[in-house]
C-alpha cells in the first residue's frame, strides 16, 4: 500500500489522527504557497527530526512569496491553467507521477473560508465521478468526507455521527443502520439528510440509480 497526502491552504490540523496520516505518507503534495508554509510551520510536530520537504508543491503560485519560491524552487510544479483549482491540480500532479499509490487523504483542505471549504467537499464528488483507482477522502479535526456513487455497505461503527448530501433530487436513498432512515428523503436541499447517527456497525446503501452522495462522518 501506498498512500498520499494533499495539504491545503484551510485550517491545519492539530488533532493526532490527520497528523498521523502526513507523518505515513509516501508522498506529500502542498497546494501553493499558502499550504506549504503551514506544512513548514508544524513539520517539526509531526516529524521528529523536523527536516522532511513535501515532494512537490502544486498550483498556480498565486500565495507564494518571491523568496519562498526561490528556496523552494525544486519542488514547485506550477499550472497556469484556471479551470481547475489546486486542490484538483495536485490530484492530477498524484495521479500522473504516482501511479503506485492506492489512497489520497486530503489535509486542511476545509476552514478559513466556506467557500473553499464547500468548493473542495463538493469536488470529491467529482473525483467519485472519475472512477478513480486510489480511495479517496478529506480529513480534518472534526470528520472524515468521502464520496460513493452507487449502492454500497459501509463499515462505520454504531455510534457516529453522519451526515449525507447529495445534488441530485431525482435519487431515491434507501438505508440500513441509521437512526432515522433516508427512504423518503428529498435532496433538493443540502439539509434534509445531515446530522443523523448510525445505529448499527454497518451501513447500507441503496440507490434508485447511479448517482452522486457526499458522506461526512465524525
Amino acid at each position: 500500500m501506498s498512500t498520499a497526502v494533499i495539504i491545503g491552504g484551510g485550517d491545519f490540523p492539530r488533532k493526532e489522527y490527520p497528523r498521523e496520516l502526513i507523518r505515513r505518507a509516501d508522498v506529500i503534495v502542498c497546494c501553493d504557497g499558502n499550504a506549504l508554509k503551514a506544512f513548514l510551520r508544524n513539520r517539526e510536530k509531526i516529524f521528529k527530526d523536523g527536516t522532511r520537504e513535501p515532494d512537490a508543491v502544486v498550483g498556480d503560485m498565486d500565495s507564494m512569496s518571491p523568496a519562498l519560491a526561490e528556496e523552494y524552487s525544486h519542488l514547485l510544479v506550477k499550472v497556469e491553467e484556471q479551470d481547475d483549482n489546486d486542490q484538483t491540480k495536485a490530484l492530477h500532479y498524484v495521479l500522473d507521477h504516482h501511479p503506485e499509490v492506492d489512497t489520497i487523504h486530503f489535509i486542511a483542505a476545509t476552514g478559513k473560508r466556506e467557500d473553499h471549504t464547500i468548493g473542495n467537499l463538493g469536488l470529491l464528488m467529482e473525483y467519485a465521478r472519475m472512477n478513480l483507482s486510489p480511495s479517496i477522502d478529506m480529513v480534518s479535526d472534526y470528520s472524515t468526507a468521502f464520496a460513493v456513487t452507487d449502492t454500497c455497505e459501509l463499515f462505520i461503527g454504531k455510534g457516529r455521527r453522519i451526515s449525507l448530501f447529495s445534488p441530485d433530487n431525482t435519487l431515491k436513498l434507501e438505508s440500513k443502520g441509521l437512526v432515522w432512515p433516508t427512504d423518503s428523503v428529498v435532496f433538493d436541499n443540502w439539509w434534509p439528510a445531515t446530522l443523523n447517527r448510525t445505529d448499527e456497525d454497518s451501513v447500507i446503501l441503496k440507490f434508485s440509480h447511479k448517482s452522486l452522495v457526499l458522506i461526512i462522518i465524525d
